[in-house]
Order: structure tokens, then sequence, then C-alpha cells
């Protein structure tokens, strides 16, 4: 109910089938109308989430705003969010190349490392990222190398811990257990070291996400990005 005109229908189906009322209003107006209603007709009128409310508000020190729907505001924060996630999944493993200066953050790894939840956990706080795989055989695209305005960080991970995950993957995808260089140790060990020396050689930190959960990866990149929005080393 947002409208006194909203309230008075309900106003209408109280007169006509008296009971208990329970409510969760905010808005002070439209209490006042329901309770002064309730009263006349001799009907109990209850507010059931006042008494957690008015806790939670006095614990927290933070004044009610009887405001409805704030939960819901779409603002530039929120808008902001929604680019930043459309934007992820446009430049999701390698898409979409041409604007890849617009990101905020690269992410660059072999694959299953991680890159793409990451960059999702990302844009939900508002950060353009985009991934690019480092694929053995592959060329990495030019605007990667020419993106001077976004933060470029390398994602790898412990070679064993990758070939495990890599055949997991395989199994959900397909009954074929044959050998191949994506889940061979050895060859995995190289890939790793290739993208490793490549991101030495162009100045990309890099971040081990053997042991860390997509939140704590997050949380070491955002330390990289405001040292890199702030103008430091």
């Amino acid at each position: 109910v947002r409208t006194r005109g909203m309230m008075n229908k309900v106003v209408s189906q109280i007169e006509a089938h008296p009971g208990p009322v329970l409510f969760t209003l905010v808005n002070h107006s439209l209490r006042d109308q329901l309770t002064s209603c309730c009263m006349q007709l001799g009907v109990p009128c209850i507010a059931i989430l006042d008494p957690v409310i008015h806790t939670m508000a006095n614990y927290f020190g933070v004044e009610m705003k009887g405001t409805p729907g704030l939960q819901h505001a779409l603002d530039a924060e929120y808008f902001g969010r929604m680019d930043a996630m459309t934007f992820a999944l446009t430049h999701d493993d390698g898409q979409h190349c041409s604007d890849l200066a617009k990101a905020d953050i690269i992410l660059v790894g072999v694959s299953r490392t991680s890159k793409t939840p990451t960059c999702m956990y990302l844009a939900n706080r508002g950060i353009k990222a985009a991934n690019i795989p480092v694929v053995p055989g592959c060329p990495i695209p030019d605007e990667l190398l020419q993106a001077d305005g976004p933060l470029i960080i390398g994602l790898t991970k412990d070679p064993a811990r990758l070939v495990q995950v890599r055949q997991n993957r395989l199994r959900m995808l397909t009954d074929d257990r044959q050998e191949t260089d994506y889940v061979n140790l050895e060859a995995v060990r190289e890939e790793i070291a290739q993208a490793r020396r490549f991101c030495v050689e162009h100045g990309w930190p890099l971040i081990d996400v053997t042991r860390r959960s997509i939140e704590e990866t997050a949380a070491t990149i955002m330390s990289y990005y405001a040292r890199h929005i702030g103008g430091e080393p």
C-alpha cells in the first residue's frame, strides 16, 4: 500500500470484514489512517515489525527514515553495477576486445583460474572487469597489450590443483577420459610458467588463487586497484 487511495480500499475491506489487522507500513500518514480506522471499528491493529525495527535502530544508532521501498531504490550506484555486469558478460573469455581499454580491470590467466567468477564478483561492486585467457599456441590480443588505462592482473594456480580442477570440469562435460595436454601435469606446469613469465615481462602483478576464495582474490585485486587509481606504483 503506497497511496491514500489504496489505503481507502483496504479500510473498506476491514469495515466489511472486521478482525485483527497486522501491518508493516512505514509511511506515517498511511499508518495513522489505518490505525485510526481500526480504533473506530474497535479491532486490534498491530505493527508487527516495529519492535524489531526500533531495537535495530537503537542498537546501530540510526534514525528510521519511514520511506518504503528503499531496498529497491534505482540510484546511480545500482545502474553502475548493472553496466559493470553487462561489461563483464560481454568481455568474458576474450570477447569484444575492440573496446578493452574501457575496462577498469583486466584479468589474465590460463584456463580455470577463476577469471570469470572473479570478474562477476567485481562487477557486482561496480567495477568493469574483463578477462583474457592465456592459451598455449594462441596469440594475445593486441588490444590487451595496447591498453594503458586499465589495471591488468595475472591470475595463477598451483599446477597439481589446476589439473584436478580441469579433470573435474572435463568429467562434467564428457565421459571421455583421454589424456590431453589440458590435464597433463607437465604440460600444465609449462603452461603456467609461460603465463607467469608473460605477466612478469609486462610488469603485471600476479595473484596465486590456489588457496584463495573468490572474495579473497577480489579483495586483493581491489587493493591493487585502489593504488592504481591513486597513482601509486
